[in-house]
């Protein structure tokens, strides 16, 4: 088997395992534990890729990293354009802008709030600029759910795989009274029986 997925736990390498999932593609998966004390990546994982981080994918002996390239790459390589909207469409450049916010612009404030959350007091000054900007990335999300749960179409796509992520931290943070529909766009996604699978090969994914 070629494809290769090096797959931390309790990380957002647990998306490309439900992409895989999705499109059925035959793939194996390398595990890797935190560090129970720091929860850290493993230093196994340098040796894979000089920032030691996942999700990183091997498809025919290349290395590939980054969330967004790893599921663009895997949609087009293996997906045969399952799960993305016509190329060239409307719809395709408004996929391309939600698969890059899912690691870009929501992704700044919930990293900020977790490192920033080791560091007690001390991090007061910073603390109501983050929550601002948690709030205004999450009411952005909560009002581009369309009517049908997804953020692009009709039906599940890419990006709403990238998108899951940031909903699942607004939902695990105990923002879903606060955003309704963010809330059914989690539970619709992990009620998928490919994210059920995903799931289940991946292992411990945080609270759920």
């Amino acid at each position: 088997m070629s494809l290769i997925v090096h797959h931390l736990n309790n990380s957002r390498s647990q998306r490309i395992l439900w992409l895989l999932e999705e499109i059925g593609a035959a793939y194996e998966i390398k595990y890797y534990d935190r560090d129970p004390v720091t929860n850290l990546a493993p230093p196994e994982l340098l040796a894979v890729h000089p920032l030691g981080k996942s999700p990183v994918i091997e498809d025919d002996s290349r290395v590939i990293t980054e969330s967004g390239a790893i599921t663009e790459y895997l949609c087009e390589r293996h997906g045969g354009g399952h799960l993305v909207p016509e190329r060239g469409s409307a719809a395709h450049i408004t996929h391309l802008e939600w698969l890059h916010f899912a690691e870009g612009s929501a992704m700044t404030p919930i990293l900020l709030r977790i490192y920033t959350a080791r560091l007690g007091d001390a991090a007061a000054p910073i603390e109501p600029r983050i929550a601002q900007q948690l709030d205004a990335h999450f009411a952005y999300m909560e009002s581009r759910v369309g009517e049908n749960g997804h953020f692009i179409g009709d039906e599940l796509s890419a990006a709403d795989i990238m998108l899951s992520f940031p909903a699942e931290i607004a939902i695990m943070q105990g923002m879903a009274p606060r955003y309704p529909k963010l809330a059914a766009f989690v539970n619709a996604c992990h009620d998928r029986p490919a994210w059920r699978r995903a799931r289940e090969k991946g292992g411990a994914y945080y609270g759920y």
